[in-house]
């Protein structure tokens, strides 16, 4: 209970969006057939399969690159963490990505969607990548951060178009909208930050991030589906 009630005083130092988003968890997405006689639920407009599944997919594969990415900044830690300029860089960004994952659990739960089976997977991976690339130096962390940011924005866009297909009518869909859109925004800001602390002075920073970016966009389309 103590986690809890620390978590939601994290989020409530968020701007509004997250704010919303964090206290109308309760409203599911779906609805709810067990509840259907209950006079105390409002009636709200149904969505097709179709667009279930695409929100299923879509929740899914947010919390995996969630979980990698606060894994990522997790090994960035244990390699940089001691460096009086890195080190402080390094917590801000992962303390947002800690608030990301957050949201994106309770989704899961409160939407019932099964999680990716590759979690351990994304904790492994995303630690691994993290540590190597910050012990090749602060310029291959930052180049890490560009590389991964940049897709992770891409994916979160693409999300966004697909999401205009759906009922805006739905009272859960513009919300999901909005902490889709200001998740994206931590990410390039996050892509930003990665850019101004030289990522591109990296070793072999093109062939870093196309190694980097191609392995994150392999991982959304595995986790997509598994």
């Amino acid at each position: 209970m103590s986690s809890l009630l620390s978590t939601m005083a994290t989020l409530l130092r968020r701007p509004l969006t997250l704010r919303r988003a964090y206290s109308a968890l309760a409203s599911a997405v779906y609805s709810d057939p067990s509840r259907a006689n209950d006079p105390s639920v409002c009636t709200t407009p149904s969505i097709t399969n179709a667009q279930r599944h695409q929100l299923d997919s879509a929740l899914r594969v947010d919390q995996a690159g969630e979980i990698a990415a606060n894994y990522i900044y997790m090994g960035q830690m244990f390699v940089l963490g001691r460096d009086y300029t890195m080190g402080p860089l390094i917590q801000e960004m992962w303390e947002q990505e800690k608030k990301h994952l957050a949201v994106m659990d309770k989704l899961q739960l409160q939407h019932r969607i099964r999680p990716t089976l590759l979690s351990d997977v994304a904790k492994v991976a995303g630690f691994g990548l993290g540590a190597v690339t910050a012990l090749m130096g602060k310029e291959a962390a930052m180049a890490c951060t560009e590389a991964v940011e940049t897709v992770i924005g891409e994916h979160y866009d693409d999300q966004l178009k697909e999401m205009e297909s759906l009922p805006s009518e739905h009272p859960s869909i513009p919300l999901l909208r909005d902490v889709v859109r200001e998740f994206r925004d931590d990410e390039l800001e996050h892509l930003d930050i990665a850019v101004e602390h030289d990522a591109q002075r990296a070793p072999a920073h093109a062939l870093l991030s196309s190694i980097i970016g191609a392995g994150c966009k392999v991982a959304i389309e595995v986790c997509k589906r598994v």
